[in-house]
């Protein structure tokens, strides 16, 4: 059955520094000014384009952005449009990575 679930941050954290999942952002160019996840792909959503997905690594696609919101809306869109048979989407973004006290990239100027 193709659906997304939710993952929490320690959880995604781990499987990206196990190699079991690429971590997919879709905010903005202008909000990676904040910081960004080390080693995340960068699909902005307003020029989303699902063939830039990593879909042939065979790992897990955990979308994050700011606040867990429109990453939801991406996984719902590749689910519901068989683009994905399994996607995750990172419970509370970006905010919540980073309340966890996770690793970030600087900010991208």
């Amino acid at each position: 059955m193709s659906q997304y679930l939710e993952v929490d941050p320690a959880t995604a954290h781990q499987w990206a520094a196990d190699g079991q999942a690429v971590i997919v952002d879709v905010r903005e160019h202008n909000e990676l000014a904040q910081a960004s996840v080390s080693g995340a792909v960068h699909v902005p959503m307003s020029a989303f384009d699902p063939a830039q997905l990593p879909t042939d690594s065979g790992k897990k696609i955990v979308f994050i952005c700011a606040h867990g919101m429109r990453s939801v809306q991406v996984s719902q869109y590749l689910i519901a449009n068989d683009i994905l048979s399994e996607a995750y989407n990172l419970t509370g973004g970006l905010a919540a990575w980073l309340q966890a006290g996770l690793p970030v990239e600087p900010a991208i100027a």
